[in-house]
C-alpha cells in the first residue's frame, strides 16, 4: 500500500496513541486504512510485542496466537 495522505494522516493518530517506531505505526495505519476501519473482521500477522500491543488496542485478532 503507498504512504496516501490518509495512511500518513492515520500512522500520525497511530503514533500519538501508541509507543511505535515511525515504520511501525505505518504498517499499522495501512492495516487500519485496509481493513476500511473495521480491524475486528481481519487479522493481523506480527511477532513484534510492541506492533502486537497496538493493533490488538485498535482491535485486530491477532496471529500467531501467543
Amino acid at each position: 500500500m503507498e504512504p496516501t495522505n490518509v495512511v500518513r494522516e492515520q500512522a500520525g493518530r497511530v503514533l500519538r496513541l501508541h509507543p511505535l517506531r515511525a515504520a511501525d505505526a505505518l504498517q499499522l495505519a495501512a492495516a487500519l486504512v485496509w481493513c476500511q476501519g473495521d480491524p475486528s473482521q481481519h487479522g493481523f500477522v506480527c511477532l513484534d510485542q510492541r506492533l502486537r500491543d497496538a493493533a490488538r488496542r485498535e482491535g485486530f485478532p491477532l496471529f500467531p496466537k501467543m
